[in-house]
């Protein structure tokens, strides 16, 4: 399993992740639904407490990756296959352009 937190304005938002199995899931943190009900990173994903689940990478988080020159650069560089969205999300999103961004979630430490 691979999982990314997600930040809004700095702000730890939720936790996306690619299941063993392949499907694609991303949760709001308790304490983001609490403290910024009506604070959603898209339309499709208002702020819930549930599990929003997809067999492919949703569609917000794919807008996140680069796209282009950008993306051959990053596959190239970091040897990343451009149809493994999640390890692009993961690997290009922690200093995204806009409000939102995407940190690797090391499960290997108690983070």
């Amino acid at each position: 399993m691979r999982q990314g937190k997600v930040f809004y304005k700095d702000i730890f938002a939720g936790i996306v992740s690619e299941t063993d199995d392949g499907e694609y899931t991303f949760a709001y943190q308790p304490s983001y639904i609490e403290e910024y009900p009506t604070q959603f990173l898209t339309f499709s994903m208002p702020v819930k407490d549930n599990i929003y689940r997809d067999r492919r990478l949703f569609p917000f988080f794919e807008g996140l990756i680069p796209e282009g020159w950008l993306l051959d650069i990053a596959s190239d560089n970091w040897k990343i296959n451009k149809n493994d969205r999640m390890g692009l999300l993961l690997a290009c999103c922690k200093n995204c352009i806009g409000a939102v961004s995407v940190e690797p979630l090391d499960l290997s430490t108690d983070e």
